[in-house]
């Protein structure tokens, strides 16, 4: 009987070399799913992103309606009083903002900055489309 003697060293080689390329594959198309089945990428991709409205360093901007739409009023650090009550004029209200002064702002749905009303604070960056109630005053802090 003549015995053949095989070295599965060349057939290893050959299925190691065809293997990583299958499981970098997998892995791929495995991320790939993921990414297309999160929840957050469906809600993602549902919901439009708001627009950001035009508000230069160094204001604050607010306007009348959400999505930064509507009449816009500003105000700056040089004509607005630090830690004071600012009324919005006119009477005028405000359904969005975006605070760019460098401080944080507090928003009040009080046109006197009342605490009994509602009354959010929000740092420098902050931009939101909807506020949560009409914005009828605001208050710039020091820092």
């Amino acid at each position: 009987m003549r015995h053949t003697h095989r070295t599965d060293a060349h057939r290893t080689g050959g299925s190691r070399s065809a293997a990583l390329p299958t499981a970098l594959l997998t892995a791929l198309l495995t991320a790939a799913l993921l990414t297309v089945l999160t929840p957050q990428t469906a809600a993602s991709a549902a919901a439009p992103v708001p627009r950001l409205g035009e508000c230069a360093a160094g204001e604050l901007c607010l306007w009348e309606r959400g999505d930064f739409k509507g009449p816009r009023h500003t105000h700056e650090l040089a004509d607005t009083d630090i830690e004071s009550c600012v009324p919005l004029s006119g009477g005028a209200s405000a359904a969005s903002l975006a605070n760019r002064t460098g401080r944080p702002v507090t928003a009040y749905q009080s046109a006197e900055c009342a605490e009994t009303g509602e009354f959010d604070t929000y740092p420098s960056g902050s931009w939101a489309p909807r506020t949560d109630y009409r914005v009828r005053a605001v208050k710039i802090w020091e820092s």
